[in-house]
């Protein structure tokens, strides 16, 4: 322990002396990282949007994953999310469709149901998205998020499961 200490004092007096020599400019950026490949968006591929988001999503394995992750965790991962949405979602139709009929009476706030259910179902879908990214994704370098895309045929907004690819650091490079 006192080792240590006078190691760290002995470092410290160092740094000391080069400041007052000569002005050192020092970056508090991380080391530039290889440019990342461009995410992977999942689209919705179900019959009901309800807000944006789709009732389910798409399966199929996308190639450019290939050697990245296996496709059987990709489609374990997608059949949670597409769970998490089959039991949410027919409860935030029933609620759409009973605030549409009584939106002239209540002057819209007969939506509001639909809203705040609309959010707490792309809230556990984020939060599953979390707990997929800490258990294995973030080791594999992959980084999963629900996000808010336009669609390619409308001026439509959706939601979409992003797959980022996380930055390497080169740690071998010296300082």
């Amino acid at each position: 322990m006192a080792d240590f200490d006078t190691i760290y004092e002995l470092e410290e007096e160092e740094e000391e002396e080069q400041e007052e020599s000569e002005p050192v400019v020092r970056s508090q950026e991380l080391p530039r990282p290889r440019d990342a490949p461009d995410p992977v968006a999942v689209r919705g591929a179900g019959h009901i949007t309800v807000f944006g988001l789709s009732n389910k999503f798409d399966t199929e394995f996308p190639s450019v994953l290939t050697g990245k992750v296996a496709p059987e965790e990709f489609k374990t991962s997608i059949s949670r999310v597409n769970a998490c949405l089959r039991k949410n979602l027919p409860i935030n139709v029933k609620w759409l469709l009973c605030g549409c009929l009584c939106c002239c009476c209540t002057l819209g706030c007969s939506l509001w149901p639909v809203v705040c259910l609309n959010k707490r179902t792309r809230r556990s879908i984020q939060k599953l998205l979390e707990w997929e990214n800490n258990r294995l994704y973030h080791k594999l370098g992959l980084h999963w998020k629900l996000s808010k895309r336009k669609c390619e045929t409308s001026n439509m907004m959706e939601y979409v499961i992003l797959i980022e690819f996380l930055p390497k650091y080169p740690i071998f490079r010296p300082d």
